[in-house]
């Protein structure tokens, strides 16, 4: 997850979010910044995983329409963190805001 370069005196540390688990880790704090944000409480460690990854892909589509680059790990998760709490109210329009 982590690669160090070495550059003469210098260290460079990149940090790859393109694996399955920076993306669960991702998920999960997105889920759970969701959560709390409209709930005051997370879901559970598997929903919020749920609606971490799939306000992703909906943050994802948001940020690139408005044309905001969500570059790095808080990027990815600001760009979650949105689509998760979008999804989460949409949820809560279906299902008449009921807890």
């Amino acid at each position: 997850m982590t690669l160090a370069l070495l550059q003469g005196q210098q260290h460079i540390v990149v940090f790859a979010l393109n694996g399955w688990f920076a993306w669960i880790v991702v998920g999960l704090l997105a889920g759970w910044i969701a959560g709390t944000i409209t709930r005051g409480r997370g879901f559970g460690c598997l929903v919020d995983i749920l609606l971490g990854l799939i306000g992703a892909v909906i943050g994802g589509w948001i940020f690139t329409r408005l044309g905001i680059s969500a570059l790095g790990f808080f990027g990815s998760l600001a760009a979650a963190t949105v689509g998760a709490i979008l999804l989460v109210a949409i949820a809560r329009l279906f299902a008449g805001g009921h807890d």
